[in-house]
């Protein structure tokens, strides 16, 4: 006679918010957003679905908490120091978001979402907050800091998700990116150069550009765009 596989023993001890929100995020950091699943979560923390909709909510409520977690942790890594400069301080904001998403590849879209369509919530509010104090320093006119400061975050939230992987792929189907920039730079390198003069004088850069070095670079020329508005 058959017997069934003996059932994951519950525990004892009442889980926290905190404790389901950090699992769920070794979900997402392990298989993105489809790892994350009702089954998958209560067999990690040996509970009840109950619990979890009692202390998160449901996965829509758990993705907004697991991204607010991460974000709010980011943006205190680096605190406002009273002698920066505001350009250092968006630098620093723009660099703790970019090394968040690198760390955790599923969060470029969910930070996406939730600037987009929750600019009341936490996260948006944090980030345009962090932001838009350091574009009034930089002499920006008050009737233009919310398209300024927009279009600093907008930049900002682009340029990181352009590095993310996308949604679907697994850890083991990314490409190595060496190979892949030999690969683009070949591809390129073999186009007329009467047609495309540009894209042939870039090859070299391409192949050997930082992907950091060159969001900072992007940050900058917001910046000095941004200054002439005064």
């Amino acid at each position: 006679m058959a017997t069934r596989p003996p059932s994951p023993q519950r525990r004892n001890q009442v889980l926290s918010r905190e404790q389901i929100i950090e699992t769920a995020i070794e979900l997402l950091d392990a298989g993105g957003e489809s790892a994350l699943t009702t089954r998958a979560l209560t067999q990690r923390l040996s509970t009840g679905s109950g619990a979890v909709y009692y202390r998160v909510g449901g996965r829509d409520e758990l993705l907004d908490a697991a991204t607010e977690t991460i974000v709010t942790a980011a943006l205190a890594a680096g605190p406002v120091q009273a002698s920066s400069s505001p350009e250092d301080e968006i630098r620093t904001v723009a660099l703790a978001l970019f090394d968040a998403i690198a760390e955790h590849q599923w969060l470029a879209t969910r930070l996406t979402l939730q600037v987009v369509r929750k600019p009341f919530a936490p996260v948006a509010v944090g980030i345009f907050e962090r932001i838009g104090r350091q574009v009034g320093a930089l002499g920006v006119p008050q009737t233009a800091w919310f398209d300024a400061a927009s279009t600093l975050v907008h930049f900002i939230l682009g340029a990181v998700s352009r590095n993310a992987r996308i949604e679907g792929d697994t850890p083991t189907a990314e490409p190595d990116r060496a190979q892949f920039l030999d690969a683009t730079a070949a591809a390129w390198q073999d186009l007329d150069p009467e047609d495309y003069p540009f894209m042939r004088a870039i090859v070299g850069q391409m192949n050997e550009h930082d992907d950091r070095e060159q969001f900072l670079t992007g940050i900058a020329v917001v910046l000095d765009g941004l200054t002439r508005l005064g």
